[in-house]
């Protein structure tokens, strides 16, 4: 499957999404110094959640506009590329769902 045939839905806030990446990447490395610094376990605990649920949240919104542009423009064409991306989405909502 070719994923070059779209404009995917997330270049309309691609900085916004950089933006919000660059703040999970601080908050990384934030934990790093956390840990280097010998800080108390569940103070670092509590900020791996914040992380994770950043990410959860980045990841959320990319499937969103995923959804609202590529999917939708697909289930329009019909056919094997609309089953194909329908696929691909409720794979991509179990692994998010396991994680």
């Amino acid at each position: 499957m070719s994923h070059e045939t779209h404009t995917h839905g997330y270049i309309e806030s691609k900085d916004k999404v950089l933006a919000r990446l660059r703040r999970i990447e601080g908050q990384v490395r934030g934990l790093q110094r956390m840990v280097d610094e010998d800080t108390y376990c569940i103070d670092i605990l509590t900020q791996v959640s914040a992380v994770k649920k950043a990410l959860e949240s980045v990841a959320l919104g990319l499937l969103d506009d995923h959804l609202s542009h590529c999917v939708a423009d697909a289930v329009r064409e019909g056919g094997d590329v609309a089953d194909e991306k329908i696929t691909e989405a409720s794979d991509a909502i179990a692994r998010l769902v396991r994680s």
